[in-house]
């Protein structure tokens, strides 16, 4: 299947940290449980890696859960960059990243499921250390996303599991997995 058939995610989903999300149910909660929560949603994706259909598409505008798991992966290791920054330089800026062509890019869905699973892991584990070690002044540092969205440590954090779990969401869908 071809990646032009994909229909691009333009939509600014930084409303979910104040919020919430209708369709997938997720609420803000407390930016501390980071580290548990991507802990929970790591199992998840492990559950469902392991699936025989995970490299299936739905329809041809949708990604498959593998490639959802690949688009994960990479979304934990560009977080743990971006807190980095936020951690270290005032307001810090963001280059843009285009989770299309990264998709491109990387063939996500030619890639190895097993692979993916031990990538997905590792990223999880060094962001979930990451934002457990984040100081309680630091929750309130900044940083600039290119297209203008302001995030604090702590909106940063609700904004990164809005997607995390969003994509379990959409994975579940497909799979019919259950949490």
């Amino acid at each position: 299947m071809a990646y032009d058939q994909i229909v691009p995610d333009d939509k600014d989903w930084t409303f979910v940290i104040t919020e919430g999300c209708n369709q997938c149910s997720f609420q803000p909660y407390p930016a501390r449980e980071t580290s548990s929560r991507l802990a929970e949603a790591t199992k998840y994706y492990e559950k469902a890696l392991a699936n025989p259909n995970v490299s299936l598409r739905p329809s041809e505008g949708i990604w498959s859960p593998l490639e959802y798991s690949c688009h994960v992966r990479d979304v934990l290791e560009l977080f743990n960059e971006r807190l980095t920054k936020m951690l270290t330089i005032d307001d810090a800026q963001f280059d843009n990243w285009d989770q299309d062509q990264n998709a491109i890019e990387k063939d996500y869905e030619n890639q190895n499921p097993d692979e993916v699973l031990v990538e997905l892991r590792k990223n999880s584990e060094l962001l979930s250390m990451a934002f457990s070690q984040v100081e309680e002044d630091d929750w309130s540092k900044r940083g600039l996303r290119s297209n203008g969205s302001r995030f604090t440590v702590e909106t940063f954090a609700i904004y990164l599991m809005h997607d995390i779990e969003h994509h379990i969401y959409d994975i579940e869908n497909q799979l019919h997995l259950g949490r």
